[in-house]
């Protein structure tokens, strides 16, 4: 039998909305001081697309991300699975398959200081008061995602959060930033 799912409530259409726009802002104002301005403005704007909308009213809590609520609940979420498949931020949108399985390729460096933005961003949304710029990189290193990434860009995506632990942000989007040229100026 298929479980049913809850109900989409006008509330919780309310309240996600609410947070999915202020997770947008900030995560746009973010971009910006980064430099990354096409990319702060198209942000996350499929969160609003009735598939990912929907499935994050249905499942909101306010405390986290209904994409954990909704997994727990039928096994998979609907919105993530559209959202991850049109987002470049997500390291997600970059595994492939061919006859030897599914790999990982590696992110660009400015959808990695996107994923930087989004990680900030979403720490500060759930963590409200409690935030502190230790916790985005904390978060990752708790996490299984690095075991799936291609490893350039788990590397690369522990050192811009390392940076944002150690550094007030601006300073910390500067060094960023400079990571880049860096970069470059190795592989040549």
């Amino acid at each position: 039998m298929i479980p049913l799912k809850p109900k989409i409530t006008l509330r919780n259409c309310y309240l996600h909305f609410k947070t999915i726009t202020k997770h947008k802002l900030v995560v746009t104002t973010l971009c910006f001081k980064m430099g990354l301005i096409k990319q702060g403005i198209y942000h996350d704007l499929s969160k609003y697309s009735w598939i990912e909308f929907s499935s994050g009213a249905r499942y909101y809590q306010g405390y986290r991300s209904p994409i954990d609520a909704e997994k727990e609940d039928i096994g998979y979420s609907q919105g993530w699975l559209h959202h991850k498949g049109r987002n470049k931020h997500h390291w997600e949108y970059w595994l492939d398959k061919n006859k030897n399985g599914v790999f990982a390729i590696e992110v660009p460096f400015n959808y990695v200081q996107e994923m930087v933005c989004d990680r900030i961003a979403a720490c500060m949304i759930y963590r409200g008061k409690d935030y502190n710029q230790n916790i985005p990189l904390e978060y990752f290193l708790k996490g299984t995602d690095r075991l799936y990434m291609h490893p350039n860009t788990a590397d690369l995506l522990e050192k811009m959060l390392t940076i944002v632990k150690d550094y007030p942000l601006p300073k910390a989007f500067e060094r960023i930033q400079q990571l880049e040229s860096d970069l470059c100026s190795k592989s040549s």
